[in-house]
C-alpha cells in the first residue's frame, strides 16, 4: 500500500483516506505542507531537486516540504518536513494556505516559514545541491525555466503579503 493522504473538500474538510497516488491519478485534493528556510540575514535557501525523483526531477525550489500524514496538522508536517529533508529540527511558523491548481495534481498548500540557526544537512534524496540566495536574486530565479512550476504561486503569493514576514 502506498502514502495514505486525507482527501479534502474545496473547504479543505476531509473526505476520506486515500493513497497519495490515487488522489494524484483521480485530481482529488489533499493537502501538501511546505517551508520556506531564511538565515538570520534574511536570505531564501534554495534547492534543486535530484535527477532521479518521481516529482520535478532536477528542477529548483525555494520550498521543502511534502503530504500530510493521516491526522497529521499542516505544522507538524512541516516540522516533520523539515527534519527529513535538512536534518534540522525547528518550529516552522504558518504563514498561509491556498487551493493550488498544481501540475500533477490540485492539493491544498500549507506555506510555513523557519529560520535556520543551525548548519543544514541535506538529505541527498530530496537535495541535489542548495544555496542561500537574497529575495531579489530568487525574484530572479523564480521565473527561469527549471523552477518547480506550482513554487512560482507561491512565491507571488507570499512577496504580495500585507505585513510580509522578515527574520524572525
Amino acid at each position: 500500500m502506498g502514502e495514505l493522504v486525507e482527501r479534502v473538500d474545496e473547504r479543505d474538510e476531509v473526505l476520506a483516506v486515500v493513497e497519495r497516488g490515487e488522489a494524484i491519478r483521480h485530481r482529488w485534493l489533499h493537502r501538501i505542507s511546505t517551508i520556506v528556510c531564511r538565515d538570520s540575514a534574511g536570505r531564501f535557501l534554495v534547492h534543486r531537486r535530484p535527477d532521479d525523483v518521481a516529482l520535478f526531477p532536477g528542477q529548483i525550489n525555494w520550498m521543502l516540504g511534502g503530504a500530510v500524514d493521516v491526522a497529521e496538522s499542516y505544522e507538524d508536517a512541516a516540522a516533520r518536513e523539515l527534519v527529513e529533508e535538512l536534518g534540522v529540527h525547528a518550529r516552522p511558523h504558518f504563514l498561509f494556505k491556498f487551493l493550488c491548481e498544481g501540475v500533477i495534481s490540485p492539493y491544498w498548500l500549507g506555506l510555513h516559514e523557519v529560520v535556520v540557526t543551525e548548519p543544514v544537512q541535506p538529505d541527498p534524496s530530496e537535495v541535489a545541491w542548495h544555496d542561500w540566495l537574497t529575495e531579489s536574486e530568487l525574484a530572479v530565479l523564480v521565473r527561469h525555466r527549471e523552477f518547480v512550476p506550482d513554487a512560482r504561486e507561491a512565491f507571488d503569493r507570499h512577496r504580495a503579503l500585507p505585513v510580509r514576514p522578515g527574520v524572525m
